[in-house]
């Protein structure tokens, strides 16, 4: 008959089990960069970090990251080419697209997005689950052109 080793470490295997949950807590700076009284940076964590990463996604336009020609949102593209060219569905996919490939910790619900060419305006509103979670959390995100 096979026995199982097991090192010292594990501690008594009969009455424990080895398998155990690993709770992922995501930390980021926030990017304002204030300063706690302390001199410290304040820090984001869990929800609020995932959040400004994904703002940070959709503001990056293409080619604006070294060595990652594709990373980004490039919502700037669709502000600057306000016209018939492309409609709110094609907005949804790219969000959607640039969410899904470069943040893997938020798997997006839901993308609506309102493009007003009159004011030359988009607004997209973003609905994410935390992965590992059951946080739902929703993002809004404006983008005005200025004259």
């Amino acid at each position: 008959m096979v026995t199982k080793a097991f090192s010292i470490e594990d501690g008594d295997l009969q009455t424990k089990s080895i398998i155990g949950a690993r709770i992922n807590q995501y930390k980021d700076i926030d990017l304002k960069f204030d300063n706690k009284p302390s001199g410290e940076v304040y820090k984001k964590t869990n929800s609020a970090s995932v959040k400004q990463a994904i703002k940070n996604i959709l503001l990056t336009n293409r080619t604006e990251k070294p060595f990652d020609p594709y990373f980004g949102g490039n919502l700037n593209n669709f502000l600057f080419e306000l016209s018939e060219d492309f409609d709110e569905e094609e907005l949804n996919e790219q969000v959607f697209s640039a969410i899904q490939n470069y943040e893997p910790r938020a798997s997006v619900l839901d993308v609506k997005s309102l493009i007003i060419p009159d004011n030359n305006d988009i607004r997209v509103t973003v609905v994410f689950q935390v992965v590992s979670t059951s946080e739902v959390v929703s993002l809004d995100v404006s983008l005005a052109r200025l004259r």
